[in-house]
């Protein structure tokens, strides 16, 4: 090995090859048959279901989890997928923590929920080498353009498909998935699994796929709009934004985004260079995610730096816990003034901050990190809209008539995969019933 964690500068190869393999294993191993009938048991399966409630795509947990504890788990997972038909995903990278499980009945009373997400993932990974559990209804001879083939616009596909319509994705990148393909953590999702749940949603047929395709560069909305019977925009936030500090165009200063799709898709981690003293700057799951890989791949000092609170932090307190107990520092109330060096990131200069009754504001006594990569992770903006559509709040609010929109770009969007599938899924059921006369 010809670098290791002292090694200066952005270097790969830090590591010894087993110790990237080791550390970028699936980070909470799946529930055997036994270990799922356990937790299965726990639960309450209670009739006004807090849980049930809490789940943005409204899966019937109860039921779902009743069905594994009598041993038909194959059923478990027809229940999740009839609300959620990406909920393998869903039970690997959703925050459950603050969602299902956070207001489960067993957590209020002892501290400790029903394991619902890994429960919900075993029930989906025991189903889902036996085929698509689905059938498409009689063709309609309706024909549905998706934009973006992320968790909104796959779901949205899904639906309809299953509804006899016939589907066309558009996707601008390689490879379908969006989120779950390129923005969240190796460790979450291993063993290729996003695009294999891609290739078992389109078992459903109807559905056409065509990668290389960008909105704008390619094809127009009028086009879409005059060529389909409707249109569903799911295109994400492509847009980041930027610190507005000096020195951010400093070489060794990227976004975090970034970092993890190459990530995400590299064969061999250990050609991915990683810097000695990272700087992650934001306080949300691209954060967190983008500073415990940085560790993984063997940099030395990892801290993340976020200018409010940390009851303010988007990432919950399971995931901040789960980078401190990787080796990241996480500082709070701090913002960046400046990137430090002449041709390349050297360091970053914070002043501490204080939320006042007139918003945030800048302390006067400051500090440097030494940084030699920096990483921008404070959100992702809208960005190449087509015309007609209309933005609120930096999301979509309004667009021409029959075209709908869903997921992170349209207002409601939590940023989360499962509520970019509930409201995929819900908009095919609004383009159904018109296209149908309902």
């Amino acid at each position: 090995m010809s670098n290791s964690p002292l090694t200066p500068g952005i270097a790969s190869g830090r590591l010894p090859a087993e110790e990237y393999d080791r550390n970028f294993l699936d980070h909470l191993p799946a529930l055997d048959v036994h270990e799922a009938r356990v937790a299965a048991d726990r639960c309450y399966f209670c009739h006004d279901a807090p849980c049930m409630t809490a789940c943005p795509t409204s899966i019937d947990i109860p039921l779902f989890i009743r069905q594994i504890a009598t041993g038909t788990a194959e059923a478990a997972a027809k229940t999740i997928w009839s609300q959620n038909i990406l909920g393998g995903i869903c039970a690997r990278v959703c925050p459950t923590e603050t969602l299902c499980e956070g207001v489960c009945v067993r957590e209020v009373a002892e501290g400790k929920p029903v394991e619902i997400g890994r429960l919900q993932r075993f029930a989906t990974d025991f189903a889902m080498p036996k085929g698509h559990p689905f059938q498409r209804a009689t063709p309609t001879g309706r024909r549905v353009a998706v934009v973006g083939a992320g968790p909104a616009g796959l779901a949205c596909a899904h639906r309809l498909a299953m509804l006899g319509h016939d589907i066309v994705v558009f996707e601008r990148r390689p490879r379908p998935g969006g989120l779950n393909e390129y923005g969240i953590a190796s460790y979450k999702s291993t063993g290729g699994f996003a695009q294999a749940e891609v290739d078992w949603l389109l078992q459903i047929g109807g559905i056409e796929l065509r990668n290389g395709v960008e909105l704008g560069r390619d094809i127009t909305l009028a086009e879409l709009r005059q060529s389909y019977d409707a249109v569903f925009l799911g295109i994400g936030l492509q847009g980041v934004n930027l610190l507005s500090a000096e020195g951010e165009d400093l070489e060794g200063v990227s976004n975090a985004v970034d970092f993890i799709a190459d990530l995400r898709q590299a064969n061999d981690l250990s050609t991915l260079p990683v810097g000695r003293d990272v700087v992650v700057i934001g306080g949300g799951m691209t954060a967190v995610d983008a500073a415990v890989q940085s560790r993984l791949l063997g940099a030395e000092n990892v801290t993340i730096v976020y200018r409010r609170s940390q009851e303010k932090m988007s990432a919950s307190e399971h995931e901040q816990d789960h980078a401190t107990s990787k080796g990241v520092r996480i500082i709070h109330n701090a913002a960046p003034l400046r990137v430090i060096g002449e041709t390349r990131a050297e360091a970053v200069e914070f002043a501490y901050t204080e939320d006042g009754p007139d918003g945030l504001r800048l302390l006067p006594e400051t500090f440097t990190l030494k940084a030699d990569q920096v990483l921008r992770a404070i959100g992702q903006r809208l960005t190449g809209l087509p015309d007609g559509v209309t933005v609120k709040g930096g999301k979509i609010d309004t667009a021409p008539a029959q075209v709908w929109a869903g997921g992170d770009c349209a207002a409601g969007g939590e940023d989360l995969t499962v509520t970019a599938v509930a409201e995929g899924r819900d908009a095919a059921l609004s383009i159904h019933r018109q296209l149908s006369g309902l």
